[in-house]
C-alpha cells in the first residue's frame, strides 16, 4: 500500500484518549494498520507509560518492541497531558479534563510539529480518539487526513451527534426535563431518558465535562472519517444513519488478535493471575465481578454488594480496584469479609479480564457495562448482571438488556440491597435460559462480522482504500 507518487507507505500519528478503556482498543487498532502496510507513531500521554511501566516492569521504555519483532513498523512516542506524572487524575476528575480541555492540544501540537520535520516517510493522517477537541484544527494546520476514532456504540455516538435535538425537544440542558420516550433521534427506534448516557442525565451542564463533549462533537464535524469499535450486524440502522452524515465504518470488535493476551502492554495495574483458583471450581460456577477501570461506586453500595454475593452462596472472582471507592480508602470491603468468604471467593486489585471471562468456570459477570467488558462478555458467552455507574454504562445496558436480551438489570432507582443482590446473582448463574441462548446468536454476530469474508473485515478494508485515496488527493493538492 503505498501513498500516490511517493512509492512510501502512508504514516498515520495516533493519539489514544488517556484511559484504559481507550487505550486498550487503540493498541490493538493500531496493530491492525500496521499490519496492514501502514506505518504507525503511536503516542501515550506520560501519564499512562509511567502506569503501564510501573505495572509491568518488563515492558521498558517502548511498549511496542516485541510487536515491531515481527517486522510490522509501530513507532512510540509519550507526551505531556498538561499535568504531573504523579497527579492523582482518578481522584481530581474535574482537573484532568481541564487539562486535556485546555492545555493538552498545545503539547500534542508541539510533538506532531517535530514529528512532521522528522518523520520518514512523511505523515499523511492523524487518527485520534473523538473525545479530543482539537484532533480537526490540528490535522487542517499540518495538512493531515483526520480519522476519529470512536471506542464506544455507534448509538452512543449518535446520541451525542445529536445532542441538539435531544436539547431542542426538551429531554435535555433544561431544568423541567421530559421524561417520556425518546423517538426523534436519526436511526434510533427509541429510548427511555434513564438509557441517556449519564452527561446528558445531568441537570447542570455546565461542567468542564459537558463543555469538552460538546467542543469535541463540534470538532468532530470536520472528520474525513469515523471508524467505530462495533459491529453493523447489531446497530444496522444507528450506523445506516450516521452514514448519511458522513463516511462511517463499523469495524469491531476490536479486539487482541485470536482474543489472546496481547504482546504490547496495556495494563495500567499489575494482573493477578486467577486460572489456577478457577480451574478448581466447576464449569460456569463462578461470578466474576468487575466495575472496570475509571468509574468509582459507593461505600455503601459495595457493602450490600459484598453481603449479597455472600448471601447468593456462589463462587466469585471480584476485581477490587484500589481507587475503587477513593484513593484515600484502599480497603473498601466490610470489615470481616474477606474471612468469610473463605475459599468461596477470590479478591485481586486487577486482572486480565479476557483470560478470566474465557475460562470455562465463569458463568456470569456483574459488570458496569463499560463497552469494552460488554463485548468481551459476549465473545465469552458470559451472560451479565448489569450495574451502571457512569457515562456511555446507562446506554450500553440498554443495548446488552432490552435490545439484545444477552444480560439482566441490576440497578434499581432505590438503590441496592443485599437480598437484591443475592436474588439477581442466582437468577443470572442458575439457568437463565434465554440470556445463555441470545449471547450464543450475538456471539457468532461478532464471529462473523469479524471473520475474512464479515462485515468489519469488508469495512476496515474499504476504509483503508477511501483514506488511501484521501492521502493521494491531498498530496496532489499540495
Amino acid at each position: 500500500m503505498l501513498a500516490h507518487g511517493t512509492g512510501q507507505k502512508p504514516h498515520a500519528i495516533f493519539i489514544p484518549y488517556p484511559l484504559q478503556g481507550h487505550v486498550i482498543p487503540s493498541v490493538n487498532l493500531a496493530l491492525k494498520l500496521a499490519s496492514k502496510g501502514f506505518i504507525v507513531t503511536f503516542v501515550n500521554t506520560q501519564s499512562i507509560h509511567h502506569k503501564i511501566s510501573k505495572a509491568q516492569p518488563g515492558s521498558g521504555g517502548d511498549i511496542f518492541a516485541d510487536a515491531r519483532k515481527s517486522g510490522i513498523d509501530i513507532r512510540y512516542e509519550t507526551v505531556c497531558d498538561g499535568l504531573p506524572i504523579d497527579f492523582d487524575r482518578s481522584l481530581n476528575h474535574d482537573q484532568f479534563m481541564a487539562s486535556l480541555l485546555h492545555v493538552f492540544s498545545a503539547h500534542v501540537e508541539e510533538l506532531i510539529r517535530r514529528i512532521v520535520q522528522q518523520a520518514s516517510p512523511p505523515l499523511t493522517c492523524l487518527i485520534a480518539d473523538t473525545f479530543f477537541v482539537w484532533p480537526s484544527i490540528l490535522a487542517k494546520k499540518f495538512g493531515l487526513v483526520y480519522v476519529s476514532f470512536w471506542t464506544e456504540a455507534a448509538l452512543v455516538y449518535a446520541l451525542y451527534y445529536h445532542v441538539d435535538l435531544l436539547r431542542l425537544n426538551g429531554h435535555f440542558g433544561c431544568i423541567d426535563k421530559r421524561e417520556d420516550t425518546i423517538d426523534y433521534i436519526p436511526g434510533v427506534s427509541s429510548l427511555e431518558p434513564t438509557d441517556l448516557m449519564s452527561y446528558l442525565q445531568d441537570t447542570d451542564t455546565s461542567t468542564v465535562v459537558h463543555q469538552l463533549i460538546f467542543k469535541a462533537f463540534q470538532d468532530d464535524k470536520g472528520a474525513d472519517f469515523v471508524i467505530c469499535n462495533t459491529i453493523q450486524e447489531l446497530e444496522p440502522e444507528t450506523i445506516s444513519a450516521l452514514q448519511l452524515e458522513k463516511p462511517f465504518f463499523a469495524i469491531g470488535p476490536i479486539f487482541s488478535s485470536g482474543f489472546t493476551k496481547s504482546m504490547v502492554a496495556t495494563s495500567l495495574w499489575a494482573e493477578s493471575d486467577c486460572a489456577q483458583w478457577l480451574d478448581t471450581k466447576p464449569h460456569e460456577s463462578v461470578l466474576y465481578v468487575s466495575f472496570g477501570s475509571y468509574a468509582h461506586i459507593g461505600k455503601q453500595e459495595i457493602e450490600e454488594i459484598a453481603h449479597g454475593i455472600l448471601l447468593s452462596g456462589v463462587y466469585f472472582v471480584w476485581v477490587v480496584r484500589p481507587d475503587i471507592v477513593s484513593s484515600e480508602d484502599t480497603d473498601p470491603l466490610p470489615e470481616g469479609f474477606r474471612e468469610e468468604m473463605g475459599n468461596r471467593g477470590l479478591i485481586v486489585p486487577w486482572c486480565n479480564q479476557n483470560s478470566v471471562l474465557k475460562h470455562p468456570a465463569i458463568g456470569g459477570f456483574l459488570t458496569h457495562c463499560g463497552w469494552n467488558s460488554t463485548l468481551e462478555s459476549i465473545w465469552c458467552e458470559v451472560p451479565m448482571l448489569c450495574f451502571p455507574l457512569l457515562t456511555d454504562q446507562f446506554t450500553n445496558r440498554k443495548l446488552a438488556v432490552d435490545d439484545w436480551r444477552v444480560g439482566l438489570n441490576f440497578k434499581s432507582k432505590l438503590g441496592i440491597n443485599q437480598k437484591e443482590v443475592a436474588d439477581k446473582i442466582k437468577t443470572l448463574m442458575n439457568g437463565n435460559a434465554e440470556c445463555r441462548k441470545e449471547i450464543k446468536n450475538v456471539k457468532k454476530a461478532l464471529e462473523n462480522a469479524s471473520g475474512p469474508d464479515g462485515s468489519s473485515e469488508k469495512n476496515f478494508d474499504q476504509f483503508i482504500k477511501d483514506l488511501t485515496l484521501r492521502i493521494q488527493k491531498k498530496e496532489l493538492s499540495t
